[in-house]
């Protein structure tokens, strides 16, 4: 199962992990992310993963070749913040955070949800619309 949560800031997809993915879940997740890349310069993404046991055969290689397409635009995305309390998913992150240095990845567990969707929210230094929220108070 893979849905879309309401986002908690207008650059995030929020995305709800668990049991077993499908190709079709993985395209809706897929379009969240494209259209939230024609909105904004740079976005994030908030992953709640409960029980994930794995991906359909077709979810996998969709998710194969969405990535590949990807390396060109890793500057698009900021931050990734992935809520779980499953051991193996906080070490696929950490592998993913050495591999990706682009996209600042960090896990937290289910009782740091609020502390994740606050992290993930931040724009990068530059990026927000007030320039108060950028550390500017005027000259």
């Amino acid at each position: 199962m893979l849905e879309k949560l309401p986002s908690p800031a207008p650059h995030v997809v929020a995305l709800k992990v668990g049991g077993t993915v499908t190709a079709r879940e993985l395209q809706h997740a897929i379009d969240a992310v494209e259209a939230a890349k024609k909105d904004h310069g740079r976005i994030s993404m908030l992953a709640e993963i409960d029980n994930l046991r794995w991906m359909t055969a077709t979810a996998v290689l969709k998710d194969i070749g969405y990535g590949l397409t990807q390396f060109g635009e890793l500057k698009r995305y900021h931050r990734a913040a992935v809520v779980t309390d499953q051991e193996w998913i906080k070490h696929m992150a950490h592998l993913e955070e050495k591999l990706f240095k682009a996209i600042e990845i960090k896990s937290f567990t289910t009782a740091e949800r609020n502390a994740a969707i606050a992290w993930v929210s931040e724009l990068p230094r530059g990026e927000n619309e007030d320039p108060e929220d950028d550390g500017y108070h005027g000259a």
